[in-house]
């Protein structure tokens, strides 16, 4: 496992975090056992991962709760991300949110603390404020920021320092690549990457739209009459496929999964930090750790950049995986 310093803190986190979302289970993710729960997180600590995201919205602070017993006896090995949610901004919210997700947690500090998507209706520097007397009083380490546009990220930094940005981000959506990206490398902000996957498209497993269920399929790859979704848009199913076509040739001839390669091409990006992976077993936890057995030569990375080429085109520069109307700024 490789580890690295985040931005200007002293927080060292590994390269792949674990997404904790699926743990809170619920309509997004259906049934989960708590128990598998907690055994993929001590088998994430026994391989090297330390850092772990997670947030208080997921599954109602469920997702909080079950990575906080998963810890009890070992918070020291481990770095926690949560995130706090776009109603609990205004500053006399942000510390009794924070409290909430301390209880859950099993913990007395947080080590990066971010907010979870921007919130119009609230002066960001308010909410800034709020976190960074958090900092103060030693409740968090460090401020982040999550689906923040370049605008957004601009505004936050006239504040405080952000450790980090975390943006989706894979081979199949890089709409980052339009202007964010490369305004978190301008301001030395590490990129933390979520939906490394594309909500399993990238594991290879999908060989048509209408194999996807109907929960992943409200993402703007799909057609707006898909059930759920809130995009205006009809997709771009037919470019999604083709490129996952051309993928899968690519890493055949490279000898590498789908997964590794999707993984691996991501960490390649300057800018990235680390990469969020979903698991909710050990077993699916160590298939996406296998990422660090694909060599990735420079030929193979311009292939895989070059297959979807056609796909970041048709999808454009709007960083909001589920909305036309864009929440990033």
């Amino acid at each position: 496992m490789i580890y690295g310093r985040l931005g200007k803190t002293d927080i060292e986190i590994s390269q792949i975090v674990l997404g904790c979302w699926a743990f809170g289970g619920g309509y997004t993710w259906g049934e989960q056992e708590d128990a598998e729960s907690i055994r993929t997180v001590h088998a994430a600590l026994d391989a090297g991962v330390n850092c772990f995201d997670t947030a208080e919205f997921y599954g109602g602070g469920r997702s909080e709760e079950v990575l906080g017993r998963a810890l009890v006896g070992k918070r020291a090995s481990a770095v926690v991300i949560s995130k706090l949610w776009v109603e609990n901004m205004d500053k006399t919210k942000v510390r009794e949110a924070c409290e909430g997700s301390l209880k859950r947690l099993h913990t007395d500090y947080i080590d990066l603390y971010m907010i979870h998507w921007p919130n119009r209706a609230v002066p960001l520097s308010e909410t800034i404020e709020a976190m960074q007397a958090l900092k103060r009083a030693g409740k968090i380490r460090a401020i982040g920021v999550c689906n923040f546009g370049a605008q957004d990220l601009a505004d936050g930094l006239s504040c405080a320092d952000a450790a980090a940005d975390q943006l989706p981000y894979n081979l199949l959506f890089r709409a980052i690549e339009f202007e964010v990206l490369n305004a978190c490398r301008t301001h030395a902000v590490p990129v933390l990457v979520y939906s490394t996957l594309a909500q399993g498209l990238l594991t290879g497993k999908f060989a048509r739209p209408e194999d996807v269920d109907d929960e992943r399929a409200r993402i703007r790859f799909y057609s707006r009459d898909r059930p759920g979704t809130v995009h205006d848009e009809p997709g771009c199913e037919t470019e999604v496929f083709e490129a996952l076509s051309r993928l899968r040739s690519i890493c055949r001839n490279a000898g590498v999964t789908m997964t590794q390669a999707a993984i691996a091409w991501v960490l390649c990006q300057p800018g990235v930090s680390g990469a969020l992976v979903g698991a909710r077993t050990p077993e699916q936890l160590q298939d996406n750790l296998a990422y660090a057995d694909a060599e990735l030569s420079g030929e193979t990375l311009r292939q895989l950049d070059k297959a979807t080429e056609r796909l970041k085109a048709a999808m454009g520069p709007n960083p909001d995986m589920w909305r036309s109307n864009s929440r990033f700024r």
